[in-house]
């Protein structure tokens, strides 16, 4: 497994109908590196937002989608996704305010 820093952990919030009903309970989503497991999501996520507590962490492995271009196929890169639910005593993640 490759030398992971926790900035290079998470790449990009996920920002849908979805994940914005979950921040109302703490649930925040974020597009993680695919060998990223739980621990280094948990640390990434409490470096990067000073304040927070993670109280658990829950991923999946999204498979790439197939596309096709004339009569060639090809697929898209696999992605992994976290959904991260930080504790009731926790600051909230300021990234997210104002959407």
């Amino acid at each position: 497994m490759a030398n992971i820093q926790y900035y290079d952990v998470i790449q990009k919030p996920v920002i849908t109908e979805k994940s914005m009903q979950g921040m109302a309970n703490k649930k925040y989503t974020f597009l993680v590196h695919p060998e990223a497991n739980k621990v280094m999501i948990r640390e990434a996520v409490e470096k990067m937002f000073p304040g927070t507590k993670v109280a658990s962490v829950n991923t999946m492995n999204l498979e790439g989608k197939t596309k096709r271009r004339g009569m060639t196929f090809g697929k898209t890169a696999k992605t992994k996704k976290a959904i991260v639910q930080l504790t009731a005593d926790s600051k909230e993640i300021e990234l997210f305010q104002g959407l």
